[in-house]
């Protein structure tokens, strides 16, 4: 809906403005995008490594990190997902031997993810699939101004929660 207004007096109170045509359309088009592009990123990483793309992307973050460890609460923020989303996953992926779980040495309140020699070869293993759906599925139909207008864009629409900042 664009420029409809309420449907009944009560409504008119608790309903925000309708989406003019022009933001509907940057809505719909995010939306989509959204729901559509993990799964186009998550199917080659299921044939060819078995893994989820939220697994890929908690096995990336740890192996970018200094010593190959991150405090949960930040790989939380990295991975887009809630601590206990990623508390499951890790569980895991401990189980599989491919990552370790240690009590932060600097402030024990905080729980640090490691990455085991294992862990390491996982990920680099399926890096090349997951950088070739990357490329074809958001990289190549784009141009450089419009990668960098993404980047603006996505840098503007993200939270960092207070603790990271």
């Amino acid at each position: 809906m664009t420029t409809r207004g309420p449907k009944s007096q009560d409504d008119a109170t608790d309903e925000a403005p309708w989406l003019t045509a022009d933001e509907k359309e940057a809505w719909t088009g995010l939306i989509s995008l959204a729901l559509l592009l993990p799964g186009r990123l998550e199917a080659p990483l299921q044939r060819t490594a078995g893994l989820t793309l939220f697994e890929y992307l908690t096995l990336s973050h740890i192996s970018e990190a200094p010593q190959r460890q991150l405090r949960m609460s930040e790989l939380a923020y990295l991975t887009n997902g809630s601590l206990s989303r990623l508390s499951n996953v890790v569980k895991r992926l401990e189980q599989r031997g491919w990552v370790e779980r240690s009590p932060d040495p600097q402030d024990g309140r905080y729980t640090i993810a490691g990455l085991t020699v294992t862990g390491y070869e996982i990920v680099v293993a399926a890096a090349p699939t997951h950088v070739r759906a990357v490329r074809q599925f958001v990289l190549d139909p784009l141009t450089a101004a419009d990668q960098r207008a993404l980047a603006r864009i996505a840098a503007k629409l993200r939270l960092r929660p207070a603790d990271f900042s």
